[in-house]
């Protein structure tokens, strides 16, 4: 098999541009990991290239779910693993990208995760509509305050699933984590990021610019396909805050608040991702800012190749 390319870091670092380069260089293909650019028609606010921007290099596990569908790792992992190694079994080079930080582990250290149980699940789900999403966030840090660290306050199905792990397996949710070990496949990782001031530039004009690229106009749009019945899709960033603005209305005041939320949060998701990724020891990081990027990782590649 020919190793793969993992090019991953928070978001707005450039990370599908640089992976798009490195693949033309290698003759590689794409495997998307950013759990929200699986969803068909959510393309501004993800930040999802279009077809003519892909440059004819084939991209995988893109546009693979309706929004009504819910996103779930181990989906992922099974689907992205298959397409791995289908792609390096050609003797080509696959190019991970994306900074959805489970993804990336469930793929590269092949997570193997807790069982689920209906009745369990089932019954904390009960919970969360009972007393809401803040309170069993508050539940689940009485109970296992690293999990309740780790996943956003707002994040009901992850905040469900930590319970029930917890309450199966009588130990913390991180004890079914994968150790970080050698990366499946002998995967080359690469870490993209920039300075924090500059990011947070890079991010604001990011914002800007879906907004005024027609993101409301999308939502809309989902809205028809379903979004609103979706678990996981109606909660993505931008999604969640255009979909409150439409509820209220969506006077100007509305919309610029939505755009300032879709900032903030995508800036807090920022800080979650550094944290996630800067304890990995098997990370090459790269400054965004520097030149020859695209040389920089093919010529790391090929040390180990």
């Amino acid at each position: 098999m020919t190793r793969p390319i993992a090019v991953i870091g928070p978001t707005g670092t450039g990370k599908s541009a640089l992976a798009l380069d490195v693949a033309e260089r290698l003759g590689g293909e794409i495997v998307n990991a950013d759990a929200m650019q699986q969803y068909r028609g959510m393309d501004i606010g993800t930040a999802k290239l279009t077809v003519a921007e892909r440059r004819g290099i084939p991209h995988h596990q893109l546009d693979v779910l309706d929004v009504t569908q819910t996103a779930t790792v181990a989906r992922y992992q099974e689907a992205a693993a298959a397409d791995v190694e289908t792609i390096a079994s050609r003797g080509v080079p696959p190019v991970i990208v994306g900074g959805s930080m489970l993804y990336i582990q469930s793929l590269l250290d092949d997570w193997a995760f807790p069982a689920t149980d209906p009745e369990v699940r089932a019954r904390w789900e009960r919970r969360l509509a009972e007393i809401g999403v803040a309170a069993l966030h508050a539940e689940l840090g009485r109970r296992d305050p690293a999990a309740a660290e780790s996943i956003l306050a707002t994040d009901g199905r992850r905040i469900v699933r930590a319970l029930e792990v917890v309450e199966l397996t009588g130990q913390p949710f991180a004890a079914s984590a994968p150790q970080i070990g050698a990366p499946r496949w002998d995967t080359v990782i690469i870490g993209l990021d920039w300075d924090t001031s500059i990011l947070d530039e890079r991010l604001a004009r990011r914002t800007d610019l879906m907004f005024e690229a027609g993101l409301v106009g999308e939502v809309r749009a989902l809205l028809d396909a379903g979004l609103r019945q979706g678990v996981t899709a109606a909660r993505a960033l931008g999604y969640a805050q255009v979909l409150a603005a439409l509820d209220a209305g969506a006077g100007d005041q509305d919309l610029a608040q939505a755009r300032e939320l879709t900032f903030i949060g995508t800036r807090r998701y920022v800080r979650r991702q550094r944290s996630w990724f800067r304890r990995d020891h098997r990370i090459r990081w790269l400054d965004g800012a520097a030149p020859d990027l695209a040389d920089e990782v093919v010529a790391r590649w090929r040390d180990v190749s």
